[in-house]
């Protein structure tokens, strides 16, 4: 990660100023890190920075988004960090909390050109990238390659599952697209098929809390299956060699969604705004894409990603996709993990 550009006293300003040009801006940017954190540089970070060279983009990752907010909310009085890129239900919690500035279309033209799922009134921000829950199987271990979420609860694994518990958002997703699975109708009123679902894989499961992320063990055969995210699946894939394989199950998926967000009082904000204005085109969406598989959120880029790598995301199975509203899911939370706490992870070995 490149150092946050450290603030010059006064006298060392004007000295700058006598020497030479102005030091470019410092754009300070929060997100994931790791794997996303050096995709999302290569392919728009540092192509943003190359077509404004009065602008630096420093890149601060966290490895979840509640840290992230946690983050943002010790910063409130003197942020920080100029612009976020997190999950939408936490974004929400950030938009109710004051913490983000309302995107406004007229700074920040390439709004017009998003899918309506990126765009919410409820929210600050904006979509930016779109995933869905996948199935993770070592290649090695797993075959023949299965089709179905039930797999989890296979006794030939048992002890062999790695999935993120609560409150996790994987284990929110699992628990939503397994109660549909079972029959449920409704998450926002009951997701009781889906926790009895999970008691049934709960003998199997390893450990609730994989590290570095679950796609490691998987990939090192420590698990030989999981859940989790398919763009950073699709990714392990190719750099495992294929020991890792992202399942789209017969039983359907959710879509989960990424947002930008500007920071309230960021203290760079016409230079985030066209950051921002960036990431959100056609041309850092594709690059994004076909670097990393993340579903973009700008129609126009949806036209212009390689077929190779749309057919790696899931927009091609929207038809599989379980509606889901995560920001009124937001409000279950607390509810789904008690029971999480209660009725699932007793129950595993």
């Amino acid at each position: 990660m490149r150092p946050v550009t450290q603030i010059l006293s006064g006298t060392a300003l004007l000295l700058g100023l006598l020497a030479g040009p102005a030091a470019a801006e410092t754009v300070n940017l929060m997100s994931f890190p790791v794997l996303f954190q050096e995709r999302y540089t290569k392919a728009v970070i540092e192509p943003f920075e190359k077509a404004n060279p009065g602008i630096k983009v420093s890149y601060f990752g966290l490895p979840s988004s509640a840290q992230m907010l946690g983050t943002l909310r010790a910063q409130k009085a003197a942020p920080q960090v100029d612009v976020v890129i997190m999950d939408l239900a936490v974004s929400k919690a950030g938009t109710d909390e004051g913490l983000f500035a309302k995107l406004d279309e007229a700074e920040i033209p390439n709004i017009k050109d998003l899918v309506p799922e990126a765009r919410r009134p409820e929210l600050a921000g904006a979509g930016v990238t779109f995933d869905n829950l996948v199935l993770l199987t070592n290649t090695d271990l797993v075959k023949p390659r299965p089709d179905s979420w039930f797999v989890l609860r296979d006794k030939a694994y048992a002890g062999r599952v790695a999935v993120p518990a609560m409150p996790d958002i994987v284990g929110l997703a699992l628990t939503v697209v397994l109660d549909k699975a079972e029959g449920g109708q409704d998450p926002l009123k009951s997701v009781d098929k889906g926790i009895a679902a999970l008691g049934t894989i709960a003998p199997n499961v390893q450990t609730w809390d994989p590290r570095p992320e679950v796609y490691a063990p998987i990939v090192s055969g420590q698990a030989a299956l999981g859940v989790g995210w398919n763009a950073r699946a699709q990714l392990n894939h190719d750099i495992s060699g294929g020991k890792l394989a992202a399942v789209l199950p017969k039983e359907g998926s959710v879509f989960q969604v990424n947002t930008i967000n500007l920071t309230a009082n960021s203290p760079n904000a016409a230079a985030a705004k066209k950051f921002i204005d960036y990431a959100l085109g056609a041309e850092a969406q594709k690059a994004f894409t076909e670097a990393m598989f993340y579903a973009p959120s700008n129609a126009k880029a949806r036209a212009s990603v390689s077929p190779e790598a749309m057919a790696r995301t899931a927009i091609g199975s929207s038809d599989r996709m379980i509606p889901l509203d995560w920001i009124a899911m937001a409000g279950r939370r607390d509810a789904i993990l008690e029971q999480w706490r209660r009725r699932v992870i007793p129950l595993s070995r």
